[in-house]
C-alpha cells in the first residue's frame, strides 16, 4: 500500500504494523468530526510522524499511483474533510487490496 504525503513524496507502508496505521488514522478522523483544529493539528502530524518513521520512501521515478493521500502538516480542518471518504484517510488495507 503506497501512501502519499502531500509536499513530501511517497512512502510504502505495506510492511508496517496496519493495527497501529489504524489508531492513528481513526484519531484525525474523531478530531475531525469533533471539529477540534488543534485536535486535529496533533493527529495529523502523529499520523505523518508514525508513515514518515515506519514506512519504506518509494523510488522518485515511481510511476504507480498512491493507494492513499495524506494531506500537508498545515491543512485545514475542511482540506482534511475533503479527503476524508468515511473511513477515515487510510481505508482497512483489505479493502486496498480488493481494489488492486
Amino acid at each position: 500500500m503506497i501512501v502519499r504525503i502531500m509536499g513530501e513524496g511517497q512512502f510504502d507502508v505495506a510492511d508496517v504494523e496496519q493495527d497501529a496505521l489504524q489508531d492513528y488514522d481513526d484519531k484525525v478522523e474523531h478530531a475531525v468530526q469533533a471539529g477540534d483544529e488543534e485536535q486535529t493539528s496533533t493527529a495529523l502530524r502523529d499520523l505523518r510522524s508514525f508513515i514518515l518513521s515506519h514506512g519504506s520512501p518509494v523510488a522518485d521515478d515511481f510511476l504507480g499511483v498512491s493507494d492513499i493521500v495524506v494531506p500537508f502538516a498545515d491543512a485545514s480542518l475542511e482540506d482534511i474533510r475533503k479527503l476524508l471518504d468515511g473511513s477515515g484517510l487510510i481505508p482497512d488495507i483489505s479493502t486496498v487490496e480488493q481494489q488492486n
